[in-house]
């Protein structure tokens, strides 16, 4: 089958691109190097032409709630509007376990896309997942000061970004593809934001001393009592974060 992927060169998306083409899918990564801008809707109509599915990946690093809506309202219209016009029969949603509880910062704007994704006329299926592993090194490096890592006390339960992309082309691949949510995805342990940075840090040679902070707020809040773990209805993934922090490289790539 034919699969469109928006957000192709993200942290999820090259996993998807790659399993896709594992199935053998002909696939269709989406990017403004290949001539395509989902926000503004230039080359859509050209690259989603025959498309049997889109899987929407795509992401902004943001906290500012009005700047997280205004890019996904902007690009899951242009992706829908495009898809109804080519005729796609399937758009596949990555979105947040937790999300519509703590619809705030980032999250307002995945609530935004959810909304657009389930009123539009194209069958919809939306995926929610828990953070990602990749989510410590991001903390990591938006915490540096000096020579301080101030790092959110946090409750979570990552899961791989790899295994997200496989419960993505399954959906994809489904014969018959219903509407609505799929169980959520979380990973395989709990574990604490402070704990995960540290761990990175020291895997990647950082000489930054991790210190973890309270941080006021209701989206803080909410992360430190382990809300945005899911429960135990959610599929889980099969990689650690120990499993996944082993196989990678001190800059950050597999070994």
């Amino acid at each position: 089958m034919r699969i469109v992927v928006a957000g192709a060169t993200g942290t999820v998306g090259r996993h998807v691109v790659e399993a896709a083409t594992r199935h053998g899918h002909d696939v269709v990564p989406l990017s403004r190097a290949t001539g395509q801008n989902v926000v503004t809707g230039r080359g859509l109509d050209h690259a989603l032409r025959g498309a049997d599915a889109v899987v929407d990946v795509t992401s902004i690093q943001t906290t500012s709630a009005a700047r997280s809506r205004a890019f996904f309202a902007a690009g899951t219209s242009a992706l829908l509007a495009a898809e109804e016009r080519c005729g796609v029969r399937h758009h596949i949603a990555l979105s947040i376990v937790g999300v519509d509880a703590l619809p705030l910062s980032y999250y307002a704007g995945k609530v935004q896309q959810e909304r657009l994704v389930e009123a539009a006329d194209v069958p919809h299926s939306i995926l929610r997942a828990t953070q990602f592993h990749e989510f410590a090194d991001q903390i990591l490096a938006r915490g540096a000061v000096g020579p301080l890592a101030l790092v959110p006390t946090g409750l979570l339960r990552p899961v791989a970004a790899l295994d997200v992309a496989e419960a993505l082309v399954a959906i994809a691949e489904a014969p018959a593809p219903a509407s609505g949510r799929h169980p959520d995805l979380r990973g395989p342990q709990d574990e604490t934001l402070l704990a995960m940075v540290r761990a990175v840090a020291e895997r990647r040679g950082s000489r930054r001393r991790v210190v973890g902070v309270s941080l006021p707020g209701a989206y803080w809040r909410g992360m430190r009592s382990g809300l945005l773990r899911g429960d135990g209805a959610a599929t889980e993934g099969r990689v650690t974060f120990a499993e996944w922090l082993a196989a990678q490289g001190p800059g950050g790539g597999s070994v």
